[in-house]
């Protein structure tokens, strides 16, 4: 299949596993698939980086839109008020966050990708090693 705005021409098998994957990791982790398919886009499918963020940024409100409404429905794990405070703080962020993308090259946006992801790598890495207070709970530090 030809994806003219990538410049790319290749089977849609790869971008259809990469989805699934991606769909796979929002539902269990919610991480709206962004750590794992723009890196994916960028080294398997080989879309420039400015194209594979917008891309992903698009797909996202699939993904997320469905998910979202599976949880709310099925796992009552939507804390709406919040939700949608967090996404009025996105959008603003989101305009931001574009222009400057727009001023970065392809190298520094994926220099900074790979920042974030190596600090919650981190952060994760941390947490598993440390004992927490309580063995047997699952709420938030601090009784939340």
């Amino acid at each position: 299949m030809r994806f003219r705005a990538s410049r790319l021409y290749i089977s849609v098998l790869p971008p259809l596993a990469i989805g699934v994957f991606a769909g796979v990791m929002t539902s269990i982790m919610g991480v709206g698939g962004g750590f794992f398919l723009v890196p994916a886009m960028i080294f398997l499918l080989g879309m420039p980086t400015i194209m594979a963020v917008g891309t992903s940024l698009f797909q996202i409100i699939a993904i997320t839109g469905v998910t979202t409404v599976f949880q709310a429905v099925t796992n009552y794990t939507v804390d709406v008020p919040l939700a949608l405070v967090l996404a009025a703080g996105g959008v603003i962020g989101a305009q931001w966050g574009a222009g400057v993308g727009q001023r970065l090259k392809a190298e520094q946006l994926r220099a900074l990708f790979a920042l974030l992801v190596l600090g919650v790598a981190v952060k994760l890495g941390i947490d598993l090693a440390l004992t927490p207070e309580d063995l047997y709970s699952i709420a938030p530090v601090g009784g939340g």
